[in-house]
């Protein structure tokens, strides 16, 4: 099981950051909507597995909810996706190694963030309201819990969770990058992933299926949903391009000299 050392994951996050940036409007779309339903699919996954436990579980019940959570992720990384969380770490660093403009980062994150959210939309909307997998029973108690919980969140309260699970997300996609191997990939994803679950962190695209879910229920209203949308994005954004992509840039790349040091020829012979 080989794993690269932080300075080649470095140049490995650097050259996908700028392959995604020049994937078509269409490619974008795609696998944007395909990692957004990824995710909408792990957490209806953690709902249906968690919802009927008693409250004396609860706290089995956030392990269990944890360790199933991250098959979303694992999904988007190795069978193919554009998740705004983790473009939020590797397109940052592309810029800063100059391979992409701003220009490209700003158009990236629109695009993956819209489709992301079309992808979520439509496991909550198809499969939660109509299936009725997040609207009969225990399951739809749970649901609402969870979403009432992240929307009775203050602004700054969800800025600092946003943070902290991108800082660790971040991280998870930055391990999957260092391993040649799919099981190594599932190694590094898991467990980052896994702890940001279980602390309770709020991840901007997790929260466009759980909290529209509890919508289409008849919970809570769209303009609730946007009051906890925009500092979840800016907390997420924050933890996956100033807590990993700028700090390990700073370590790894950023002292290091532009160009080759130039030495005088020998002298011919």
């Amino acid at each position: 099981m080989a794993f690269s050392k932080p300075e080649k994951i470095m140049e490995t996050t650097i050259e996908n950051g700028h392959k995604k940036a020049k994937y078509s409007y269409g490619q974008t779309a795609i696998l944007g909507f395909q990692a957004g339903a990824f995710i909408a699919i792990g957490y209806l996954l953690s709902i249906r597995v968690t919802a009927s436990l008693s409250s004396e579980l609860e706290g089995l019940g956030s392990l269990i909810s944890a360790s199933v959570f991250p098959i979303g992720l694992i999904l988007t990384l190795l069978a193919g996706g554009e998740l705004l969380t983790g473009n939020m770490m590797a397109l940052p660093l592309a810029r800063l190694a100059n391979k992409i403009n701003t220009k490209q980062l700003a158009l990236n994150w629109l695009l993956v963030t819209v489709s992301n959210f079309v992808g979520a939309l439509f496991i909550a909307y198809f499969f939660g309201h109509i299936v009725g997998l997040t609207e009969t029973g225990v399951y739809l108690t749970k649901t609402v819990s969870i979403a009432e919980h992240k929307l009775e969140a203050t602004f700054l309260q969800a800025f600092l969770s946003g943070i902290g699970c991108n800082w660790l997300v971040a991280a998870a996609v930055w391990l999957s990058y260092g391993s040649d191997d799919s099981f190594g990939k599932i190694a590094g994803i898991w467990f980052p992933t896994m702890t940001f679950v279980a602390i309770g962190f709020q991840h901007v695209v997790a929260n466009m299926f759980v909290i529209p879910a509890a919508i289409f229920a008849g919970h809570f209203t769209w303009t609730a949903y946007l009051s906890n949308f925009i500092p979840v994005f800016l907390g997420n954004s924050a933890g996956g391009s100033v807590f990993i992509a700028m700090a390990y840039w700073h370590v790894y790349k950023k002292n290091r000299p532009t160009k080759l040091t130039k030495f005088p020829h020998p002298i011919a012979k």
